[in-house]
Formats: C-alpha cells, structure tokens, sequence
C-alpha cells in the first residue's frame, strides 16, 4: 500500500510539471528586429500582445545603423523572423544579399501607392519625413534669433545647441545629408557639415535623439523627425516649432520584410500580415499620416499639410556606402 501511494505522490508531482513543459514549448517564438521609436515600440507590443496572445513575440530595439548590420553579419543564420522600420537602402542591400523572403506569393502590394513600392521582398511601412525642429523655449531663454535657412544655422550664436543624428548609424541623419547632396552638390554640401560641426552638440546614435535633446533643454535645433515632434506635441504638450527650409523636407522610405527561410513558418507570416494591414494603417493614423497608401490618407493633429518635399533622388545602398565612406563626423 505504501508503494501505491508513493508512486502516485510521485505521478502528482511530475505530471504538472510535464503540462507546464509542454505548455512553453507549444508557444511559438518569434522575433522582430525593429529601429521604431519607444513609444511606437510599445504600441506595437500591446497591438501584437492583443491579437496573438498564443505566441510569444519578442522586438528588439536598434539604431537602423546597428539594426541593418547586425541582419547583414548575421546573414541567414540570423534567429529573427521580421525586420521593422529599416531604411530602403538597407532593404535593398538585404534582398541583394538574398536575405529575404520573396513576399510576391502572399502580400498584397496593390494597397500602395506604385511610388513607394520597390520590390517584392520587402513591404512598405511609412514615409519619415525631416524638419528642423526648435525648441522656442530655449531660443528665448538665451537670446537667440529663430533660424529661417540651413545657412543661418552656421551662427556662433547656436555653439553646442544644435543636434543632429550621425548619417552612419541612423537612416535620419542620413535623409539630411542626401537631400542637401542633392540641393547643393556634394562639395557644398560636405564643406557645410563642416561648418556646422562647431555648432553640433552631438552627433546622435538614432534619430529620435535630437527631438529629445529638444526636450531636454540641451539643445535648441534639432534635425528630426516630423513625426516624432508632432506626437511629443500631441501626447505631452511640448513646445516644439517645426520649420522646412527652402531645400524642402528630406524624408526616407521605411519598409517591413520576413527573412529568408522564416516565411515558412504560419505563425511569423500571420503576425507579418497583421503588421503590413491593420498594424500598418494604425501607425499611419497615429503616428506617420505623409501618404503610402493608394486609397487612404490620414490627418493628425499639428502635423504639417502640404510638404514641399525635398529632392531624394539616387537613394540606392551603393550610393549610401559611397557618401557615407566620406562622412567623417
């Protein structure tokens, strides 16, 4: 009797354990590289929490610098599933390097406008457009006349109170470097930078990082995002002016993909289809309203209508690599 109620006392205690085993190992992984901003990286964990509550989705944060070399060292031994919010030129380099999956078998690129769409294996998902962006706070806390060209901002007036993100590790510092590349010629445009350079407070790491040196006080010019300012404004009442010089607003296309091999995998391409539909026009609506969508546009409140759009023509990874090889900031 003794050595029926041992073994099952012993049956008790191993079964849960066997349940509890097999329970995590039947929760899909998956893994998202993303360069999104914080705020909009919580959004998509909460959207993606909501609608697969049977998988296990992790994301994992990056500058779009580090995000596209970490994918491009990692090659097709990379464990993620999903890259989110990379510049094109870097998604062009993925596909040439066949780091992704041909999306042409079941994604529908007829939702998009045919001007933001490049290829089949990566979709789009927004359009970041960049302002100078200024904190009218500390212009008149420090006597500081506003800026109304790129020239102006040459001043020793603005020493240390401007910052910018470094074009080699962020896709936004980057928009700005081709758009004044293209509007001046490379010579001007680099001799400019140049000149800036003493005015600079930092060179950041990501793109968000001049809005929050904004924020901060530590900076009073910040090249940003537009996006970004408009939801600081929106959600937490910030002083911020966005300004567009007379070179326009540079901006960079964005896009989603599902590495080569994972498409095989029904639960990576279920969350990839929520992302580039009902996820996608989210982010639209909430946060990145500037136009990729055929038939639908967004307003959202404070941000700018009717962007004059700056010149962004021979955006291409080769010519990324050849500019960027110059930058020595």
């Amino acid at each position: 009797m003794k050595k029926i109620i041992a073994v099952l006392l012993a049956l008790c205690s191993v079964i849960p354990m066997a349940l509890t085993g097999c329970g995590k190992s039947d929760k899909e992984k998956i893994l998202i590289y993303t360069s999104a901003e914080d705020y909009r990286v919580t959004y998509m964990q909460q959207r993606l929490s909501e609608q697969f509550p049977d998988y296990d989705i992790k994301i994992e944060y990056m500058s779009t610098g580090d995000h596209a070399a970490k994918l491009l060292s990692e090659g097709k031994d990379t464990t993620c599933d999903i890259t989110y919010d990379l510049e094109y030129g870097y998604m062009q380099e993925m596909e040439d390097k066949g780091y992704l999956a041909d999306l042409s078998g079941f994604c529908d690129f007829s939702r998009f406008d045919p001007e933001v769409v490049e290829s089949n294996y990566y979709i789009p998902e927004l359009r970041n457009g960049g302002a100078v962006i200024v904190n009218p706070d500390v212009i008149s806390e420090r006597g500081l006349t506003m800026p109304t060209s790129y020239q102006d901002l040459l001043d020793p007036q603005y020493k240390g109170l401007i910052s910018m993100p470094n074009p080699k590790s962020s896709g936004t510092g980057y928009m700005f470097l081709r758009n004044l590349t293209n509007a001046w010629g490379e010579e001007a445009a680099f001799t400019y930078f140049d000149e800036l350079t003493p005015n600079i407070l930092q060179y950041t790491s990501s793109g968000s990082g001049p809005v929050n040196a904004l924020l901060q006080k530590e900076a009073a010019i910040g090249f940003g995002m537009t996006a970004q300012a408009v939801t600081k404004i929106n959600q937490d009442g910030a002083n911020l002016k966005i300004l567009f010089f007379e070179e326009g607003s540079p901006y960079s296309m964005y896009g989603m993909g599902i590495l080569n091999g994972k498409e095989t995998r029904q639960s990576v391409k279920d969350v990839f289809e929520f992302l580039y539909t009902t996820y996608g026009e989210e982010n639209c609506e909430k946060f990145y309203p500037e136009k990729i969508y055929n038939d639908k546009t967004f307003d959202v409140e404070n941000y700018p209508s009717n962007i004059k759009y700056g010149d962004m023509k021979d955006n291409t990874s080769a010519e990324k690599e050849r500019l960027l090889a110059k930058w020595t900031h």
